[in-house]
C-alpha cells in the first residue's frame, strides 16, 4: 500500500499480515494517540461494491461486539478507492505462531486458549453473529496471555460474495470446515463449535487434518 495516512487521521507505520481478503498494517491513530490495527481490502474487493457494501455491514455488526477477548472493531472508512477497518491492535503472536515455534501445548496450556475462545463466540452467537472461519491464525495472544479471536462477520461478507459470483462456492479454511460448510449449507453456532474442537485437537497434537501424519491423511 503506497498510503501512508488514511482518512487523515492513520499513519501507517508497518505491514504485519497478509491475507486472501487484504493486507493488515500497524498504525498511528494521531487522534486518540494509541496504537490500531488497519486492514485494507485487496483491490479486487474494494473495486466491487456489492462486497464493500457487505464488508460494511459485517464491521459494523462487529464494531457492536465488546468483549475481552474479541479484537474490538473501531472503525470503517473509505479514500480514493481504498476500503479499510480500523481494529484494535494486539501486540502479540497468533495460535499458529506459537504452534509453529513450541509445537503442542500442555493440556492445562490448550484449556485456557479454548475457554477464552469459547467465551469469545459465546458472547458473538448471543448477538446472532457466527465467525465461521475459526482457525490459530485468527486467535491472537498478548503478552498478559489473554486471547483475543479476530475477525468477527468478514468471513460471512467473503461468503456471501463468492457464493454470489460462484453458486455452491465453499469458504473457509478447509481443515477446519464442519461438514455442513462443505455441504453449502448454511452456517451456524455449531459451525464455530466444530471449528473449535478441531482448534483443540491441532493444540494437543500439533497436527491437523489434511497435513501429513495428520488426520485424514
Amino acid at each position: 500500500m503506497s498510503v501512508t495516512t488514511l482518512d487523515g487521521r492513520y499513519q501507517v507505520i508497518a505491514r504485519i499480515a497478509s491475507g486472501g481478503m487484504g493486507e493488515v498494517f500497524r498504525a498511528h491513530d494521531s487522534v486518540l494517540a494509541r496504537e490500531v490495527a488497519v486492514k485494507v481490502l485487496h483491490n479486487t474487493f474494494a473495486s466491487d461494491r456489492t462486497f464493500v457494501d457487505r464488508f460494511r455491514r459485517e464491521a459494523r455488526a462487529a464494531a457492536n461486539l465488546s468483549h475481552p477477548n474479541i479484537v474490538q472493531v473501531h472503525d470503517w472508512g473509505e479514500r480514493d478507492g481504498t476500503s479499510f477497518m480500523i481494529m484494535e491492535y494486539v501486540r502479540g503472536p497468533n495460535l499458529r505462531d506459537l504452534l509453529s515455534a513450541h509445537g503442542r501445548l500442555e493440556p492445562a496450556q490448550a484449556v485456557e486458549v479454548l475457554l477464552q475462545m469459547l467465551a469469545a463466540l459465546d458472547h458473538a452467537h448471543r448477538r446472532g453473529i457466527v465467525h465461521r472461519d475459526v482457525k490459530p491464525e485468527n486467535a491472537l495472544i498478548t503478552s498478559e496471555g489473554v486471547v483475543k479471536v479476530a475477525d468477527f462477520g468478514l468471513a460471512h461478507a467473503l461468503a456471501e460474495a463468492r457464493v454470489t459470483q460462484s453458486p455452491g462456492t465453499v469458504t473457509g479454511t478447509v481443515q477446519y470446515l464442519a461438514p455442513e460448510q462443505i455441504q453449502g449449507e448454511p452456517a451456524d453456532p455449531r459451525t464455530d463449535l466444530y471449528a473449535l474442537g478441531m482448534v483443540a485437537f491441532e493444540l494437543l497434537t500439533s497436527r491437523w487434518r489434511g497435513r501429513p501424519g495428520g488426520v485424514g491423511c
